[in-house]
Order: structure tokens, then C-alpha cells, then sequence
């Protein structure tokens, strides 16, 4: 029996492979006519928007909101710097399969214990456990460097097909793993949305909307957000494996609570609520805070006065607006 196009989940698909389509093109032909600094901050971009679209399965389609993210791109990153310290440099594959189980080990039981609470009380408990392990970071630096941190030296990618030497080696790495990285958000992209769009995302938004209702349609509340945790946190650490590579160097500042309110952040100024809000945050959160910090020493001040405002005018997000911004057009035409 063929697939229905007509149904809702298909129709959606359709819209999302349109939409992805176009922006898809541009990104791959981009670093034909950008210097190697913008496809470096474009690769942060992503980065950031795989680990907001992480984050978000937990507090747009679940209702939790964590502000302990920080800990599983931390324990991402730190992961791959312990393999390159003590097995030596590998292909960036090799770092993928290492990092992807321990982070979604480390998910798993922190996920347990945070989900027997909700609102505030999980708000808290997350960002207690992520300060645990940013001391514990901080504490062993005989292990993890304290506060020099580990250095992480270019990768090969492709399973050692692609290496990096020469004088024009920083160039050709920054292009080679900037489509690298892009491969592995459209798969991220495409694997969340699948998730949201599934019989499991619909129950985890059932929760969200009716906790109560939810229970009594049989549905195990405790179970369904600690899975949803697990799948949270392995995105994000996805994100801090995919960025230590690219940064050279991973420090105890990425376990530290400001860098969850940073992932807080991106959700929130693109839209929450919305798919692709989070993807959009993450990439406009990049450039907002590189920008900003190279403006004004005062850019924690900067950034904090637009997190304000978007509160204030615009609490849907950057999506959220342009889709009520489009639809009142469109009412307005019709």
C-alpha cells in the first residue's frame, strides 16, 4: 500500500523538504563567495543550532525546562579531548562513535533523576547537577587540564581520507569540515523531526498541554520525559563533540551555568515553540554574541537588553513573529 501524500504527517514533510530545499542549496554553494572566517562562524552556527534543537525537544514539545545543558555538550567535548590525550589523534568518526554512547550514558542517569520532579524544582535540579560536574572538571586538573583546559588538534575526517597539512591546511579544514558539519545537521535535522512528528512526539506534547489527561489516557508521564531527556542531551553533546574540533581547545567554561543560558537563549530568539525556531536562534544567537563581544566589553550587558526586548515584543521568537507577521498578510489580502 503507497504512503498517502495527502495525510497531515506527509503534507508536513512536504513543507519541510521545500523549505530545507532552497536554504540547502545556499549553504552548500556558500563558501564559493564568503571568506573562511564566515564559513567558520557559520559552522559555530550550526553547531549551536543542533544543540538548541537538542535542548528544545525538552522544553518545546515536553514542557521541561533544564538549565543544565551546559553538562552534556561539556561532557562531549571533554570526551573527545580525553581520546585524542590518551588513544592519540584519530579520524573525526572515531571521536562520533566514542563521544554519542557516553554522552547518552551520562543523559540516561542524570535523566532519572531529574524527571521525578517538574517545573522549577527540575529547573533547579539540572542546574545543580551541571555545577556538580563543573567542579568536578575545574577540581581535577591533573585529568582535564583545570582552567587551561585540553587542546584538541585538527581531525582527519572521512575515516582518514581527508587530512589537513600544508600551508593552506587551516583554509582547507575550515571548508572541508563546514560541509562536514552541515552533513550531520540535515541528518539531525531530519531525525528530530522525525521524532517530534512520531507517535512518541505527539504523547511527549500531550504531556506538556495535559499532564492529567495524559495519565489517565495510560500514558507513562515519567518514563516519556525521561526518554525525551535522553534524546535531549545526546543532540546537545552531538553538538559539543562537533565543536571542540573546530574551537582547538576545550575548557571548563562550556560546563559552566552561563553557557545553558546561552542554549536557553538561542531557543528563545528564534521560537520555542516552533521547529525550526530553535535552528534559526542558534545561528542568529552566533553571530549576536561574536559581534557583540568584539563591540563592546559590555556585550553580556548587550545581549542581556535583547533578550529583554524580545520578551517584551516579540515572545514567540523570530519565527513566531514572521509566521503571525505572514499570516496577518495574508488575512489582509484575502
Amino acid at each position: 500500500m503507497k504512503p498517502d501524500p495527502n495525510t497531515p504527517r506527509n503534507r508536513s514533510l512536504l513543507r519541510l523538504a521545500a523549505a530545507m530545499a532552497p536554504i540547502l542549496l545556499l549553504l552548500i554553494l556558500l563558501p564559493t563567495f564568503v571568506e573562511t572566517y564566515q564559513i567558520q562562524l557559520v559552522t559555530y552556527g550550526l553547531i549551536a543550532a543542533i544543540a538548541a534543537l537538542g535542548f528544545n525537544l525538552l522544553l518545546g514539545y515536553t514542557g521541561l525546562l533544564s538549565f543544565g545543558h551546559s553538562a552534556y555538550f561539556g561532557i562531549g567535548a571533554y570526551t573527545v579531548a580525553f581520546v585524542v590525550q590518551h588513544l592519540g589523534p584519530h579520524s573525526m568518526e572515531f571521536y562520533i562513535l566514542i563521544g554519542i554512547p557516553v554522552v547518552a550514558i551520562v543523559s540516561a542517569l542524570f535523566g532519572y533523576i531529574c524527571v521525578r520532579h517538574t517545573r522549577i524544582f527540575f529547573g533547579i535540579l539540572t542546574l545543580a547537577i551541571s555545577q556538580v560536574v563543573y567542579s568536578l572538571v575545574l577540581k581535577l586538573y591533573w585529568v582535564t587540564g583545570g582552567s587551561d583546559g585540553l587542546r584538541v588538534p585538527r581531525p582527519a575526517l572521512l575515516l582518514g581520507l581527508l587530512n589537513f597539512s600544508g600551508p593552506r591546511a587551516f583554509q582547507q579544514f575550515i571548508t572541508s569540515y563546514y560541509y562536514y558539519v552541515l552533513a550531520i545537521f540535515v541528518v539531525c535535522v531530519v531525525l528530530m523531526w522525525v521524532v517530534v512528528h512520531s507517535p512518541f512526539g505527539k504523547a511527549l506534547q500531550a504531556i506538556r498541554d495535559n499532564e492529567v489527561r495524559a495519565r489517565f489516557l495510560g500514558l507513562s508521564i515519567r518514563r516519556f520525559r525521561w526518554i525525551s531527556f535522553l534524546v535531549s542531551g545526546t543532540f546537545t553533546g552531538l553538538a559539543g563533540i562537533l565543536w571542540v574540533p573546530l574551537n582547538g581547545l576545550t575548557t571548563p567554561d562550556v560546563l559552566y551555568w552561563t553557557f545553558s543560558g546561552e542554549i536557553v537563549f538561542s531557543a528563545l530568539l528564534g521560537g520555542f515553540r516552533n521547529f525550526t525556531g530553535p535552528i534559526v536562534g542558534g545561528i542568529v544567537f552566533t553571530y549576536l554574541k561574536t559581534y557583540a563581544v568584539a563591540t563592546t566589553e559590555y556585550w553580556q550587558l548587550l545581549l542581556g537588553v535583547v533578550l529583554v526586548t524580545l520578551v517584551l515584543v516579540l515572545p514567540t521568537g523570530i519565527v513566531g513573529g514572521l509566521s503571525m507577521l505572514g499570516l496577518r498578510l495574508s488575512k489582509g489580502r484575502s
